[in-house]
């Protein structure tokens, strides 16, 4: 269930999951991710009823995550393209996948992650860009952003005071 009020606006996470926080929306993403594109493609694989899939497809590509092109005119049909928007959620879809296949799969893995020209299988790593160091709740800390409300700030404040060994991120 989403909050009914503009609740966390500011909070990038809070944004994200309104627009993908939903069951079958990262279902439909981690499909595209595989090479689907088209409606009946997401239906059979997903077993998602058609009026709910159109809702979801609409959706996505109303936030900008997919681009709808036709590719056959009769009857008209179209398939969903992801934008680069939508392929920017990648490492956020591995993450969510390494992190099921750690913690929730008890009996092994179904699926794992391989690169593509090899079948290698890899094991993913979030770094920072600049220096590649691993990023963990023990190395990364939130500050305000240049658009950040003075309510964003004092909570912000709040959250590092009910922390007092966090260093405080120069900047």
């Amino acid at each position: 269930m989403q909050p009914k009020k503009s609740f966390g606006v500011e909070c990038p996470v809070a944004r994200t999951l309104e627009c993908i926080g939903e069951w079958w929306s990262i279902l439909i993403l981690r499909d595209a991710f595989q090479g689907f594109t088209r409606f009946d493609e997401f239906q059979k694989s997903l077993g998602i009823a058609p009026n709910i899939l159109s809702r979801r497809l609409a959706h996505l590509t109303q936030a900008g995550l997919f681009e709808r092109r036709r590719y056959q005119a009769r009857p008209p049909r179209h398939e969903y393209v992801l934008t680069a928007k939508g392929r920017d959620l990648f490492p956020v879809m591995m993450a969510i996948f390494a992190w099921g296949n750690r913690h929730l799969a008890a009996k092994g893995e179904t699926f794992l992650m391989a690169e593509r020209a090899t079948a290698r299988v890899l094991k993913p790593l979030m770094v920072d860009a600049e220096s590649l160091m691993p990023l963990s709740p023990a190395s990364v800390i939130l500050i305000a952003g240049p658009r950040a409300t003075a309510g964003t700030h004092a909570r912000l404040a709040s959250l590092r005071a009910l922390r007092p060994d966090t260093p405080l991120a120069k900047g």
